[in-house]
């Protein structure tokens, strides 16, 4: 009986038998590699890739009809908005002049102008400014910088988000209610400021609180290493560095109220005005009250003294905003890392 030479053939290379890495898991791609160069795919395989690539070539599809909507979308703004910058400029633009600006509203079209609305506009962005941005910088860094995770700070947390999305008409009737009549400020200056810090104050908030937050945890340890307070480690070191994005936030908060027109109304701002305030009691018109009031008016001229009161309107939110992202824009060049 002769024995298969194949058996003890040591010399056999079959690398099913000799390969010692042939059942090694780490080589099962690769095997499975070649198994698919050679065309011993399984109908598994081959259905599995199949629907990988009808689902690769929909999501691509829908990608670029996704992109499209979406341009067709951003084109659609802005021919809406060229068009009315086109309206009230045209409109507008015959009639804005430096009599318009140096003059006071009247009931003759050729007479009226913008002085005491744009004169109550500019004081009470500033009294605005100034009480929103002490109380909303000053509860930014107490929130995160002192106080600790009680319910105590998460309550107020909570309330300033609910704040923020609240209507302006809500803020006027929280004005006329709290600084009108408790307060006695009566229907002045005084009252419209409160109000419109009160209602941007969310705003200056939550966004110096997210400026502090992007201050790296360095700076603190390094302040207080060298034996400096916590009050001091905020005050020279903190905040000036969060202060481009604390700008931010102010920047928004003007951008707002310079074009609050309701709340200002329930305050008890004025559609007429024949003088300037001289006080913080006297009564008050701003640019939106007097854009509102010649825009309701069926007369063709006082649409067209709104159309220019609005281009004013712009360019002084344009002024403002302008001027804050200059002071950003130095303070960021100063505090890099």
């Amino acid at each position: 009986m002769t024995k298969d030479p194949t058996n003890n053939d040591p010399t056999n290379n079959d690398p099913a038998n000799n390969d010692p890495t042939s059942n090694d898991p780490t080589n099962i791609y690769a095997n499975g590699q070649a198994a698919r160069e050679e065309g011993f795919t399984s109908s598994r395989e081959i259905h599995l890739e199949a629907s990988f690539l009808d689902n690769l070539a929909r999501r691509r599809v829908q990608a670029k009809v996704f992109a499209l909507a979406i341009q067709l979308a951003t084109c659609m703004a802005l021919l809406a908005l060229g068009i009315l910058v086109w309206r009230i400029g045209s409109q507008g633009l015959p009639y804005l002049n430096w009599n318009f600006i140096t003059s006071f509203p009247s009931r003759k079209a050729e007479r009226a102008g913008i002085l005491s609305a744009l004169v109550g506009s500019a004081t009470i962005i500033f009294m605005t400014t100034i009480f929103a941005v002490i109380l909303g910088v000053s509860t930014a860094v107490y929130l995160e910088e002192i106080a600790s995770k009680n319910k105590f700070a998460k309550f107020l947390e909570l309330n300033i988000a609910n704040l923020s999305g609240v209507p302006s008409l809500v803020y006027g009737m929280l004005g006329l209610a709290v600084f009108v009549r408790i307060f006695d400020f009566g229907r002045s200056l005084l009252a419209a400021s409160c109000t419109l810090a009160l209602m941007v104050l969310p705003i200056i908030i939550i966004a110096s609180r997210e400026a502090l937050r992007t201050v790296p945890p360095s700076t603190r340890l390094a302040a207080a290493a060298l034996g400096a307070t916590p009050w001091q480690t905020t005050y020279h070191h903190t905040l000036p560095a969060a202060m481009p994005g604390v700008l931010t936030g102010i920047i928004l908060a003007i951008s707002r109220a310079l074009g609050e027109a309701a709340p200002l109304i329930i305050v008890g701002g004025v559609t007429y005005i024949a003088f300037l305030p001289t006080r913080l009691t006297d009564s008050f018109t701003t640019l939106p009250i007097q854009i509102f009031n010649w825009a309701g008016r069926p007369q063709e001229e006082f649409q067209s003294l709104a159309a220019a009161a609005i281009i004013v309107l712009v360019g002084l939110v344009l002024v403002t905003n302008g001027i804050a992202i200059f002071i950003r824009t130095k303070l960021e060049n100063k505090n890099r890392w």
